[in-house]
């Protein structure tokens, strides 16, 4: 016998070593959780959880998700209240979200609530009106059109619109900088009371912020969100008014939160609850607490793990973990329940190491798939799992055992339990009906109804269906770009894409005119070509020609010549300024507009055009149909649906080889065919079961039931494991089935629980998990026990 074994058997910690033991221990998990806590970055991006892209379309697709226009829209409704009323809770809003705040600008790139007054073009681009607009090309500047012109402003000097445009005419007569205002608004307007937006219903309010965070960035978002909020209580007052925000960056805080929330009580509940199962089960508070130890190991050494890989955590990738990091809590719960009278915890783990070690083995090889799957998100998860399951394993054979006192209660000596195992050492093995279980399983999920994947992410997320429905209204309300669907333009330079994206003007209007679409949206319609602007500016007359066709339009008009001397001097300065291009547009609310639309992708530019209300999917990909290999219409549903496809049969492929490499571990450590066919089919036939269960209920498989269902199988090994390996003796049994009966309550507890979450991840994982418990269990009494 080696020396180290010897120590094992013989030598137990004295209370001293065992306080300093402890001490150590606590130390060195406080140090690693304030580490953990001041490098942990937590992410709710779901693109961690799409595969890997392979092309360029691939990439730009989910570089889109959450970073596209119609993405970074907060869509605002205020309601309760008179009409009149909210049209002034409206403008106020509006003045204090644009006010000249840095603050404020660093959150929003636009505010806009239909109030015609509300100018968006800086002060420094107002000179470039004159090539943003056609006003040169369609004759504007002539005397007769000229003349037309002042007439018209004469009417509207004497209209109620005369403030609002009377400091424009000696400086802009033609109203170019209102006729920009106008255009770069939403393409389809809601109606207007007052001046402002309000629904088709008119007892709404509605407005529209951009921000300059991207969806996915719930940080900011929840910035813009509170910034949002105390705007509308200081403009709100005494008025009974509230406030509904939605769109993509509102949900995706109402996620982060949810999920945190929904996970954290769960948690409590769940942990309170195994705490008091434990205490039951072994009397000894102690022991209990000296049994959470590993558990707090494997979560710190996971979170360690995965922060040093990846720096961002996604917020999901720590909820899985946590509940995957369940099956941890079952090693400290062999060691206690397999004690022996007079043997010492260390004798103890020594004794129950191979089987222990089988079933760390197994899960983590299972887990180990995922680090290959092709996703971020799951390599995350294999990370964090298989460091978790190996910092538990090994502190249940080497550490744990050192703190327990050296007097232990053997368990599962109670009338009630030995009632129990009574009636199930009387059960006989029955091989052949779970066979024909399975049968029957695969047989319910052939014939199912049901689709047997879920290909649609938003069937995943934990926003409530009335907030998903609230939004579309106030998208078809607000003509709001729909960002499923995009035309996608490419070129080498800034300007190759530009024109690129405006040579589209005539087929995309082709498709508004028929009422495909209701409008569309994209950088040519705020940055028109180098081409356009260049004609545009050589079709300016010359100041002398200007002023002359204004002499001959003011004739027996109230306008003295002077008077125009600003629009004069603007003309003349727009004929000397080069073409705009994006890099001018820094600094003004454009960039992020026209930015957002228009921008440099691995060393190529790209347009995007989105799209209002999409009334024919179908005639819209028919209509852009053709257009040439650097041209391609997205629709970003059905690609992420397609991403998910091949996502999912990358992931069964690396399933399947883990669970190759798993039958050889178990080959190799059983050695024999029948014990090795013992241990695996209840996993097996459990998951077949577990399946056809989700298919009655009309549930398809998700990425994360799949997740779901390699917990469960790793649960199943190590029930099978420990039973397969416990000998005939009546007191070995008794005790490894008080471990097992144990570990699978505890385990059925935490996910019966997330079995009941809202947040549909939860639920998925819940559900799957505390079947494949219970039938894992089962199924190993029946196949697995000696008998």
């Amino acid at each position: 016998m080696r020396a180290a074994d010897q120590i094992d058997d013989g030598m137990h910690a004295h209370p001293g070593q065992r306080t300093i033991l402890l001490t150590i221990w606590l130390l060195v998990l406080i140090a690693l959780g304030w580490w953990v806590r001041a490098n942990l970055v937590v992410g709710t991006d779901l693109r961690l959880f799409m595969p890997e892209p392979t092309n360029a379309e691939e990439r730009f697709l989910l570089q889109e998700i959450g970073e596209s226009p119609g993405s970074r829209l907060l869509l605002l409704a205020i309601r309760g209240d008179e009409p009149d009323r909210l049209a002034q809770i409206s403008t106020e809003l509006a003045d204090r979200l644009s006010a000249d705040d840095q603050n404020r600008r660093s959150i929003f790139t636009l505010i806009a609530n239909g109030d015609s007054e509300r100018t968006v073009i800086p002060d420094r681009l107002l000179p470039y009106r004159y090539l943003l607009t056609d006003a040169a090309t369609r004759g504007s500047f002539t005397a007769e059109s000229l003349r037309r012109t002042l007439t018209e402003r004469l009417r509207d000097l004497s209209s109620p619109a005369a403030g609002s445009i009377e400091a424009w005419i000696a400086r802009d007569p033609t109203l170019e900088a209102l006729r920009l205002a106008d255009a770069w608004l939403p393409a389809q307007e809601p109606q207007r009371i007052q001046g402002v937006w309000f629904d088709s219903s008119g007892r709404t309010a509605l407005l529209v912020a951009e921000t300059r965070a991207a969806a996915f960035d719930p940080t900011r978002q929840a910035a813009a969100l509170a910034s949002i909020q105390s705007s509308f209580d200081a403009a709100r007052g005494q008025s009974r008014a509230r406030l509904t925000i939605s769109g993509p960056g509102a949900f995706s805080v109402f996620m982060q939160r949810h999920v945190s929330t929904e996970a954290s009580s769960r948690g409590v509940i769940a942990s309170i609850g195994m705490i008091l199962l434990l205490v039951l089960a072994y009397r000894d508070l102690r022991v209990v607490l000296a049994g959470l130890l590993p558990l707090a190991s494997a979560a710190l050494a996971g979170l360690a793990i995965v922060t040093l890989q990846f720096g961002t955590v996604h917020g999901i990738t720590l909820a899985f973990g946590f509940t995957l990091l369940g099956v941890a809590q079952d090693y400290p719960i062999h060691l206690f329940s397999h004690r022996r009278a007079g043997e010492t915890a260390l004798a103890t783990a020594k004794r129950i190491w191979r089987p222990l070690l089988t079933g760390v083995a197994s899960t983590c090889i299972a887990y180990l798939a995922f680090l290959i799957a092709g996703v971020a998100g799951l390599a995350q998860l294999g990370w964090f799992t298989v460091a978790g399951l190996l910092a538990a394993g090994l502190t249940t054979r080497y550490l744990l055992p050192r703190l327990l006192p050296a007097e232990t209660r053997v368990v599962g000596m109670g009338n009630g339990f030995r009632r129990l195992a009574a009636v199930i050492e009387r059960l006989p093995r029955a091989v052949w009906p779970t066979l024909a279980l399975s049968v029957l399983a695969i047989l319910a999920i052939v014939t199912s109804r049901t689709s047997l994947w879920e290909n649609d992410l938003s069937k995943l997320t934990p926003v409530p269906a009335e907030l998903l429905q609230e939004d579309a209204v106030l998208r078809r309300e607000l003509g709001a770009p729909d960002v499923r669907y995009l035309l996608v333009d490419r070129g080498r330079t800034a300007e190759a894409a530009l024109d690129r994206t405006a040579s589209r003007k005539s087929r995309l209007d082709a498709l508004v005119k028929h009422g495909v679409v209701g409008g569309y949206d994209n950088a040519a319609q705020y940055l028109p070509s180098r081409v356009v602007q260049l004609r545009r500016r050589n079709a300016l007359p010359d100041s002398v020609a200007l002023e002359g066709a204004l002499r001959q339009a003011s004739v027996n008009l109230p306008f003295t010549l002077d008077a125009f001397a600003p629009f004069v001097d603007d003309v003349r300065a727009a004929r000397q300024l080069a073409p705009l291009t994006v890099a001018d547009l820094s600094g003004t609310p454009l960039e992020l507009r026209v930015g957002g639309m228009l921008f440099e992708r691995d060393g190529e530019w790209i347009g995007v055009t989105t799209f209002t209300r999409v009334r024919d999917a179908a005639a819209l990909a028919r209509g852009l149909q053709d257009l040439g290999p650097d041209t391609a219409f997205i629709d970003l549903k059905r690609a992420s649906e397609t991403l998910v496809t091949r996502q999912r049969g990358h992931i069964l492929r690396s399933l399947a080889s883990a669970a190759f490499a798993l039958m050889l571990v178990m080959a190799v450590t059983l050695r024999r065919p029948g014990r090795v066919v013992r241990v695996l089919l209840p996993a097996l036939i459990t998951t077949l079961v577990t399946v056809a269960c989700l298919q009655l209920v009309g549930i398809s498989l998700s990425l994360f039931h799949l997740v779901a269902l390699a917990l469960a199988a790793g649960l199943g090994l190590d029930y099978a494991v420990f039973f397969e390996h416990t000998s005939l003796a009546s007191g070995e049994q008794r005790q490894t089935l008080h471990s097992v009966l144990l570990c699978a309550t505890s385990t059925l507890l935490v996910f019966v629980l997330l079995a009941t979450s809202s947040v549909p991840v939860l639920r998925s994982i819940g559900l799957t998990v505390a079947i494949g418990v219970a039938c894992n269990f089962l199924l190993a009494l029946m196949i697995s026990r000696r008998v």
